[in-house]
């Protein structure tokens, strides 16, 4: 088992009038409860099931076949996971709120825009909004799922929208290779080619905020040099 047993915390299921218990990584944990598929390796910090994991009364073999129908370890620990719970400290919690607060604010502001000024909200602009639109986000869905939720609720604060922008890039040949590497970053062009002088061009579909940070590093590499045209 890989997970850390000094980070796991404890999922707890009772069933059939009898309790279990295993140590589980919390962050991973939560995840796959949601849906989300993780090796048990991953998920799991010791091969053992426990009645009370804090004085180390393991079950028996013949009581995990009574209630889970066998004792293969992956699929207890799978049931216990899904349909137990997860029990986690008020600093673990507090901390993996703020993680998914800072991911989905971050998600925002490099791919959404004001659709006024087309310009990105930056990251603690978003943050603002959303401690006044009273955001609650849940542990255990990916911070992706929820930027759809988050943003019609911070709507009425400022204005958000994840518009695509086609642009054709054209960087000069004595930065095409290095500054191509830089394009592929960012995502897979529609179409691309290198002309015979030895530049390059592309066409790509971006969102609003990635194609100003697409832009900016461009135009570092290549000394201002790279022309990026909206299509």
């Amino acid at each position: 088992m890989s997970a850390s047993i000094d980070k796991s915390v404890i999922a707890r299921l009772t069933k059939n009038g009898e309790k279990f218990e295993i140590l589980v990584d919390p962050d991973k944990a939560l995840e796959f409860k949601h849906g989300k598929e993780i090796a048990l390796e991953d998920l799991v910090a010791t091969p053992d099931v426990y009645h009370d994991q804090g004085k180390g009364e393991k079950v028996s073999p013949d009581v995990l076949g009574k209630v889970f129908g066998g004792t293969d370890i992956k699929k207890i620990s799978e049931i216990i996971i899904k349909e137990g719970e997860v029990q986690l400290t008020t600093e673990q919690r507090h901390k993996m709120m703020e993680d998914l607060r800072k991911k989905v604010s971050y998600i925002i502001a490099k791919e959404g825009v004001n659709p006024q000024t087309k310009i990105p909200h930056p990251q603690d602009r978003v943050l603002r909004a959303m401690d006044e639109a009273k955001i609650k986000l849940t542990l255990g869905r990916r911070a992706e799922e929820q930027v759809e939720e988050v943003i019609k609720d911070i709507q009425r604060i400022i204005p958000v929208s994840f518009e695509k922008v086609t642009v054709e890039i054209k960087i000069p040949a004595q930065y095409a290779p290095q500054a191509s590497g830089i394009v592929h970053r960012f995502g897979k062009p529609i179409k691309e080619s290198w002309l015979n002088d030895g530049s390059y061009s592309c066409q790509m579909e971006l969102s609003g905020g990635i194609k100003a940070e697409l832009i900016d590093k461009l135009s570092s590499s290549t000394h201002g040099q790279t022309v990026v045209k909206d299509l």
